[in-house]
């Protein structure tokens, strides 16, 4: 007699990683839940962007995502599921607010470049990831929201990336109101650099990280700790940064490399330091 079947359950990964020479792709890959940001998935991103500081050989990023959203925010039927806690989930919140964040500031703080290909929907943390990003290549089936206050939960969090990519009028009305913004409205206000056609996104933003790539990763570096830095300082603290910066920029190998090359009409060598 033959033993029954035993179903077994394979768990798909949360986040896929792929590489396209120096450039990463990282998918996420939750498109039942709409890719919302699980704690599994945080903690994947997370391990992730770590993994790519690290390596040298890669030069960009370009994040995407499988299925029709790109990232509906936080799961919350997982956190909702944690109000039976004896602190009513207060711990378990803040636990999760807190590696988002830390997550977040990772892309920032990424010495690569990282460019989100929006193929869909991205709304409360998941607008919020594609603001982190330091560019955007969006759908014209891509919309935007930070639809918070609709459920009674304002989006405290996005607000940050949010307030610092849009005009402040414009940030306050996509989260007071919740309402959706259209790809080229995102677009026409600075959330997104370019849209595309449906289906063109990923091929767009692997464009532009490859022609990214083609620079001195030493310059990239420097230039977008800069640039995150001085957004932050008064014009004359930005300044007085900034010229630092050039100074020690100027004192470079590929700066020398690509002046002479510039002046000698023939293409730079870098070496990336």
């Amino acid at each position: 007699m033959n033993a029954p079947a035993v179903a077994h359950t394979i768990e798909r990964p949360v986040l896929l990683r792929e590489r396209d020479m120096d450039i990463a792709i990282l998918s996420l890959n939750r498109p039942q839940a709409r890719n919302s940001l699980s704690e599994a998935l945080l903690t994947e991103l997370s391990g992730a962007f770590r993994d790519i500081a690290a390596d040298q050989s890669i030069r960009g990023v370009v994040l995407v995502a499988n299925g029709p959203a790109f990232c509906a925010g936080h799961d919350l039927k997982e956190l909702t599921g944690r109000r039976s806690d004896a602190d009513g989930g207060r711990d378990y919140f803040r636990h999760i607010m807190t590696i988002c964040s830390a997550m977040m500031q990772q892309i920032v703080n990424l010495p690569q470049p990282v460019i989100a290909a929006v193929q869909g929907p991205a709304s409360a943390a998941g607008c919020q990831l594609v603001a982190s990003c330091d560019l955007a290549i969006a759908s014209t089936s891509a919309k935007f929201a930070t639809p918070g206050v609709d459920i009674g939960l304002f989006c405290s969090t996005p607000m940050v990336a949010l307030s610092r990519n849009v005009p402040r009028k414009l940030a306050m009305e996509m989260l007071l109101t919740g309402d959706m913004v259209s790809a080229e409205r995102a677009a026409q206000i600075g959330l997104v650099n370019r849209v595309v056609a449906p289906g063109e996104e990923r091929k767009a933003a692997l464009s532009l990280a490859k022609q990214i790539a083609s620079k001195s990763s030493y310059v990239l570096k420097i230039g977008k700790q800069a640039f995150y830095r001085q957004a932050e300082m008064s014009i004359t603290e930005a300044y007085n940064y900034a010229s630092e910066v050039m100074t020690e920029n100027m004192m470079a190998h590929d700066a020398e490399e690509g002046i002479c090359a510039f002046i000698d009409k023939r293409d730079p060598h870098w070496e990336d330091r």
